[in-house]
């Protein structure tokens, strides 16, 4: 059963130029994405900063409206509902059962507030609130769970370590008892040795609780090793979608390959960045980076289509590959 379908979903953002003048163009930021996730398992989306997955996966949760597209979500009855049809009550509680967890946590995490609060605020005002003292004890739980003590639920977020706060983080999307959490970078702006631990809790919590997971990072190496299926970005378009064993042994688009080389220290300093996509894409949108560019990848945007894959069904976009 797929928790959430993303059917041809598509953001444009109107390009601000100065307070007086009216702009016309836009950001295609998100570009006809398709996927889906299964119940229980991971979807990661990967690619450098701007390539879009960070915008997807906010109108997942409607902190964004789609331009075009739809989003379909199954709930543990196995009801479909498409999310931008949901009237706010009903948006309400589409939110206590997906659940964000923010970058940086010292951002996302009110210094004012001790982790007790911080913990429980987005639970107060729900539809699972029973009081305190069952706020207290969920909370309590809930934090040795995430590997810090019932103690901890007293004191600032600023007394902890990058990797708590993560931690802290990580308690507060449990706390409503979600069916998805959307970890946005959760582990990029942590040392290594910490970036394991955080990852061995979340596959330790995904057991635990029948978690799904989106996971959106740019570091593909990570990613091969904590998703089941992963799709990657590049300038609003899925280039490529495989089972993370698959893309890890086969990687077929040039973009995913980059990353890979990039990922074990290989890559080369010429290889460009990320263009912002100001227009509808004609062409390939990587076309501007790959050395095996054709006249024809760069007028006719390759579909996203089906090889054969040895994990799975394998997708990519790419004239080259086809």
């Amino acid at each position: 059963m797929n928790i959430i379908e993303v059917k041809n979903l598509s953001k444009q953002f109107q390009l601000e130029a100065g307070f007086f003048a009216k702009s016309k163009n836009k950001v295609f930021a998100v570009n006809d994405v398709s996927f889906k996730i299964q119940k229980g398992t991971t979807y990661g989306l990967v690619g450098e900063s701007g390539c879009g997955k960070t915008t997807t996966a906010r109108m997942i949760i409607q902190m964004y409206k789609q331009t075009s597209g739809s989003i379909f979500y199954t709930d543990e009855n196995q009801n479909t509902t498409e999310i931008s049809n949901l009237t706010k009550k009903q948006l309400k509680l589409y939110r206590e059962k997906v659940k964000y967890i923010f970058q940086d946590p010292a951002r996302s995490l009110n210094p004012r507030m001790n982790v007790f609060n911080v913990i429980t605020a987005g639970l107060r005002y729900s539809s699972l609130w029973k009081g305190k003292q069952d706020a207290l004890e969920k909370a309590e739980k809930i934090i040795e769970e995430a590997g810090l003590s019932k103690e901890d639920l007293f004191r600032r977020p600023s007394e902890f370590s990058g990797g708590q706060r993560q931690r802290i983080s990580i308690a507060r999307g449990l706390i409503m008892n979600p069916e998805l959490l959307i970890c946005d970078e959760v582990v990029s702006a942590l040392d290594v040795s910490i970036q394991g631990q955080i990852l061995n809790l979340l596959q330790d919590l995904r057991q635990k609780h029948n978690l799904s997971y989106i996971f959106i990072t740019h570091d593909l190496r990570v990613a091969g090793w904590f998703c089941d299926v992963i799709g990657v970005m590049y300038r609003g378009f899925i280039v490529e979608e495989a089972p993370a064993k698959d893309l890890y042994k086969n990687a077929m688009h040039p973009y995913t390959k980059l990353l890979f080389e990039g990922a074990s220290g290989s890559l080369n300093s010429g290889s460009g960045e990320v263009k912002t996509t100001l227009h509808a894409e004609d062409g390939c949108p990587f076309a501007h980076r790959c050395p095996k560019a054709t006249q024809e990848c760069r007028a006719k945007l390759p579909p996203l289509k089906e090889v054969k894959g040895e994990d799975g069904i394998h997708k990519v976009r790419c004239h080259l590959a086809l």
